[in-house]
């Protein structure tokens, strides 16, 4: 009997534009299969967390096991200096 084989990882789409000007984050949608274990999605969550700047703001398990996180960061409004300079 051979063994199918899944992929292993998880799945990160990509960073939302912001809708309005009065959004003040920006969200990533993380989804993580249900063949993860819970100490490898803890690591990778853990590293978007350290070196991404992103909190969790929701997280949902579904009925197979497979787990879909929301991180959010905020954004930094920059205001330009330079306008009247040239």
């Amino acid at each position: 009997m051979e063994k199918s084989r899944q992929p292993k990882g998880h799945v990160v789409s990509p960073v939302s534009e912001r809708r309005a000007s009065s959004t003040r984050y920006e969200w990533r949608v993380v989804d993580i299969p249900a063949y993860t274990s819970v100490a490898d999605a803890r690591a990778m969550l853990t590293e978007h967390a350290e070196f991404g700047a992103w909190e969790l703001a929701r997280s949902v398990r579904f009925m197979g096991g497979a787990r879909r996180v929301w991180l959010r960061r905020r954004t930094m409004r920059v205001v330009r200096t330079d306008v009247g300079a040239f």
